[in-house]
């Protein structure tokens, strides 16, 4: 059994993160394992930045939105030199063990970290994007649905209140999961996704076919990756081809932060505790994740290499919904 180990997030910061945090240094402390809390991610890794971390150091975390031991992107982790000097740092704070938290970039770094031998290396799904392969949903992922469902509705209000047409812009730089179940639950007249090409004399038909239908307004979800510019420029090249006053609401960074939802904090609990099960039976080089209810062991190199297809279900269901 490993004495000490170590914890860290990295990348994109995501709602839960600190339940997920929690639920790693209690768990840990269930099996008589140090945990030692890196800061900055990678990047923190790299320089030693750490502090020890105990049950009472977690407490009313549970709640609290973003990373309590911060993040960052570390360009330095893609090298083999940057590999190299975290693998010696590690041994310098004597870990045996490393369970980070995030999504496709961390799990390349701790897919090399893992290769390098010597400790036991265990990734857990934490981005708002959810498109990380090898689980059913990843922290956060709810929470920024939830955020971006709150403020589509109220644009809703006001399209509905001025007659108007609504582009409102999601993350998902690219993949389309936010933008998907924004739109299914917001009821949206079209979404757009970078995995499916835009055809803008389409999409216009489609909405003039919306007006007909005697609606008079309507909304568009847009992931930010579906064409180079976003929703604003879809909307200027939409000029012309459909007569309809509209306007272009970008949500942005307020996705990312604010207080778990409950399913939010309990996939992060769940994952977390899995991860600290998975260090203890000696396991090593795998992302822990959640498929149809049930706890996934995924090799971390299929977390990034393979990739994670939206739910072919949703799509045949917007084409029906949405007339």
């Amino acid at each position: 059994m490993v004495k000490r180990i170590g914890v860290l997030t990295s990348g994109g910061d995501a709602p839960g993160m600190n339940a997920c945090i929690r639920a790693i240094v209690r768990s840990a402390a269930h099996y008589g394992i140090e945990v030692t809390g890196i800061r900055r991610g990678y990047a923190g890794l790299l320089e030693g930045d750490a502090i020890p971390l105990d049950p009472r150091k977690v407490t009313h975390i549970l709640e609290r939105g973003g990373t309590f031991l911060e993040t960052s992107r570390c360009e330095e982790m893609k090298t083999p030199e940057g590999i190299r000097k975290a693998v010696a740092m590690m041994h310098r704070m004597e870990l045996e063990g490393l369970i980070t938290i995030g999504g496709d970039g961390t799990f390349r770094g701790a897919t090399e970290l893992s290769k390098a031998g010597g400790f036991q290396v265990i990734g857990v799904p934490g981005t708002i994007d959810n498109d990380v392969y090898g689980t059913d949903f990843t922290i956060g992922f709810d929470t920024a649905v939830n955020t971006a469902l709150e403020a589509t509705d109220k644009i809703r209000d006001t399209a509905e209140s001025h007659n108007r047409l609504f582009f409102v812009e999601v993350m998902g730089r690219n993949r389309g999961f936010i933008a998907l179940a924004v739109g299914i639950a917001a009821g949206a007249d079209e979404i757009l996704l970078p995995e499916t090409e835009t055809d803008l004399k389409a999409l216009a038909e489609s909405l003039k076919r919306c007006y007909r239908n005697g609606k008079r307004s309507a909304i568009v979800i847009v992931a930010e990756g579906d064409v180079p510019g976003g929703a604003r420029a879809i909307a200027e090249r939409m000029q012309g081809l459909i007569d309809v006053e509209y306007r272009v609401v970008s949500l942005g960074h307020v996705q990312r932060g604010g207080s778990p939802t409950a399913r939010d904090r309990i996939l992060a609990s769940e994952l977390g505790t899995a991860a600290v099960d998975a260090i203890a039976e000696g396991k090593s080089g795998y992302m822990v994740g959640m498929i149809a209810s049930e706890i996934a062991l995924t090799p971390l190199s299929d977390t990034w290499t393979k990739t994670k297809e939206l739910d072919a279900r949703l799509l045949k269901m917007l084409r029906i919904l949405a007339v």
